[in-house]
């Protein structure tokens, strides 16, 4: 019999899937050509289920013979050793991000006279809505909480950004761009709350005033409308017996990581830097602060990252790596956030060039809101595991609010303030889950 070839990254059978599955049952033996998790992952969002799991699902549908991986967006390698007879897909992929992928299977297929079969896309079969809702109704604390670790596994690196309240959450859950030339949809893969932005917000300095009830309050309006994995700023995480039980608590919602920092006193912005009293915590001591935190949490999914701040109170790479060795070690931290004030990032790829000789596979964290001039990718060569922009929409928001205000002052009226400044009020309500208008 002829052979049908037909890509699939879906994680649910619904009516599209089957569309395609009865239309190659016409043409022949199926073989399901099922993405892997980790090219699910470099183009969309963690995959819900894993491949096992999914091939299993698509193994007992009628028709199908066998269900290979299909490890690139690219069908190039697959259909060249199996060379079928027809590749079945649906049309929607005519336009779009897709469309080169689609070409090259074309050309591929008149190397042996195969042939391309499409069937009319229909929206009510989008399997993007189909796996959104999915998500939400699946997105309970033990699932949310692990998505960074196996984030981390399936992908080079994760790109999180600050997140503050409900709004600024639904924003990162919703904003994406599509990457024609390459075929995939660029998204951020989780949150960071951090505590500079959530008392800023609130009108507090950032100097631990804002209480960790108040804080869990901002993490639990953002968990409600939200299912993307989330990283707390901890600060200092406080007392060691405290720590203890906010560790726990920080698991029981679902937040995938706390990063606590080794300072101790009156908390100060690191990005004062020596400009202000920045009084290091004794290494020892905080890796028993770490190691309290580590002993107490129930999941393993939970991770607890040690964030060095020598280098931001004036001392030398050696200090940082001797800091990280003694966290990692003694504390058992899950991973290092390694920060710095410096624009040119020099002390921060020669931590990590130490870091990655004591250390191939522990995750590192940059913050790299000084030396904004290196790409993520650049950071991920140089060795980071997780980059976090963290503090990119407050200080958006900041500028747009104030010329808004100025210029309704002004003018005496909103009109000019609306047409330069703001959205429509449509925009903002379309965000809202419950709240559109059909």
């Amino acid at each position: 019999m002829n052979k049908v070839y037909i890509a699939i990254s879906s994680e649910i059978i619904h009516e599209g899937i089957l569309n395609v599955i009865n239309e190659g049952k016409k043409h022949g033996e199926i073989i399901i050509g099922l993405l892997t998790d980790e090219v699910i992952a470099s183009y969309k969002r963690i995959p819900l289920f894993s491949y096992e799991k999914r091939k299993e699902l698509f193994e007992s549908l009628k028709g199908v013979i066998e269900v290979v991986p299909q490890n690139t967006l690219d069908y190039t390698k697959n259909l060249e050793f199996i060379k079928p007879d027809y590749v079945i897909h649906g049309d929607d992929w005519r336009n779009g991000i897709q469309q080169n992928i689609r070409q090259k299977v074309i050309d591929i297929l008149q190397k042996w006279n195969g042939k391309l079969i499409e069937i009319p896309y229909s929206s009510s079969t989008n399997a993007t809505e189909f796996e959104f809702d999915y998500r939400r109704l699946l997105n309970t604390p033990d699932t949310r909480r692990a998505k960074l670790r196996k984030s981390l596994s399936l992908k080079p690196f994760v790109s999180y950004i600050e997140a503050s309240n409900g709004l600024s959450g639904l924003i990162v859950e919703n904003t994406f761009i599509d990457d024609k030339e390459n075929g995939y949809r660029k998204e951020f893969d989780g949150m960071w709350i951090s505590s500079l932005c959530d008392s800023s917000f609130k009108g507090k300095p950032d100097i631990e005033l804002v209480d960790l009830t108040s804080r869990i309050n901002t993490i639990e309006e953002i968990l409600e409308v939200t299912t993307k994995p989330i990283i707390l700023d901890g600060d200092t995480g406080g007392k060691l017996e405290h720590f203890e039980y906010n560790v726990r608590t920080l698991e029981r919602l679902g937040v995938s990581a706390v990063i606590i920092e080794d300072k101790t006193g009156l908390k100060q912005n690191s990005l004062f830097g020596t400009s202000a009293k920045q009084i290091l915590d004794d290494p020892h001591d905080f890796a028993l602060k770490i190691q309290a935190g580590k002993k107490a949490q129930i999941t393993r999914d939970f991770m607890i990252f040690a964030r060095i701040e020598a280098l931001i109170a004036g001392y030398d790479v050696a200090e940082a790596m001797y800091r990280a060795k003694i966290y990692i070690e003694e504390g058992q931290a899950d991973g290092i956030m390694i920060h710095s004030k410096e624009k040119d990032g020099v002390d921060i790829k020669e931590f990590l060039r130490q870091f990655r000789e004591y250390s191939k596979d522990i995750p590192v964290i940059l913050v790299p809101t000084s030396y904004n001039k290196y790409t993520e990718e650049e950071l991920n060569k140089w060795g980071a595991n997780i980059i976090i922009h963290a503090n990119h929409l407050l200080r958006s928001a900041y500028p747009a609010m104030k010329k808004t205000t100025e210029s309704i002052l002004k003018h005496h009226r909103s009109l000019e303030a609306s047409n330069e400044y703001c959205i429509s009020i449509k925009e903002v309500l379309d965000l809202i889950p419950g709240t559109k208008n059909d």
